[in-house]
């Protein structure tokens, strides 16, 4: 799996990686956190290593969850390439969390002072060409096909918090428009045996996040999958889930009513 603090250099370090897909595609795979890399000059951001093995410096499995299934699927995937600890992707510009100062008891001293300055600039350096990427790949898949691409984001969670169990395997977050998301949770629970939760641990209703940017807005449907991270922490695992998945994605793709542009009021107010 992941190496625990992975660094990039500047000449071979750009903060997203596109995985391409067959001609035709029309289903895109998104992993906000899908590594815990921090570019140079960050260093550790006065962390010990210890902590990029954990969940605050990336999502536990996505990434490798992301591309068996990106192979299987046929669709392309974006990932992010940066630590959420450097800044996280899933949140707005604006978002005062954009930028941790202290995250599941850990101080991030790397993060605090910051400068307004250096503030614009990891959205500048990171954050942005991220989402610009995504962007692009739906704009190039709608010019492509002529349909409206689905697209379906890959999180993971940590199977206890403030230790208290987590009793969900998976579960499907979603802010109003849940076209894909109440068929995604349909199925995962017909696929027996899982405990699925329905915008729990977390609510899926979050103004700027990266599926309110790129879907919520635009009408295009969508869902976000989480993951227990034990359940997706090794190959057999990962590989498990990707098997489970696969058919469902491929039936959510391949409903015609899931590719169709239809802009839903969000839960958070007006747009």
């Amino acid at each position: 799996m992941q190496d625990p603090r992975p660094h990039s250099g500047p000449g071979d370090y750009a903060p997203f990686e596109i995985i391409p897909g067959a001609p035709g595609a029309s289903l895109v795979l998104l992993a906000d956190h899908a590594t815990n890399i921090v570019p140079e000059p960050y260093g550790d951001l006065g962390l010990p290593e210890s902590a990029f093995r954990r969940h605050i410096a990336y999502d536990i499995g996505v990434e490798a969850l992301t591309r068996d299934l990106a192979a299987r699927l046929g669709c392309p995937a974006v990932l992010s390439r940066f630590s959420r600890l450097l800044i996280d992707p899933n949140r707005g510009e604006d978002d005062p969390t954009l930028i941790m100062k202290i995250s599941d008891g850990a101080i991030v001293k790397g993060n605090h002072p910051i400068t307004e300055e250096e503030w614009h600039n990891r959205i500048r350096r990171f954050h942005r060409p991220y989402h610009d990427a995504i962007a692009s790949v739906l704009t190039e898949m709608q010019a492509e096909n002529g349909t409206v691409p689905l697209v379906l984001s890959l999180h993971s969670f940590t199977p206890f918090w403030k230790g208290v169990a987590r009793p969900w395997h998976a579960a499907v977050l979603w802010d109003s428009d849940g076209r894909a998301a109440l068929p995604l949770i349909d199925a995962l629970r017909l696929s027996g045996g899982l405990t699925i939760g329905d915008n729990e641990p977390y609510d899926g209703a979050l103004k700027g996040d990266t599926l309110y940017r790129h879907c919520m807005v635009t009408g295009m449907p969508h869902a976000l999958l989480e993951v227990r991270q034990d359940l997706i922490g090794d190959e057999a695992g990962v590989s498990a889930w990707a098997e489970r998945l696969e058919p469902i994605f491929r039936a959510l793709d391949e409903n015609p009513a899931l590719h169709e542009a239809r802009i839903f009021p969000s839960r958070t107010g007006p747009y």
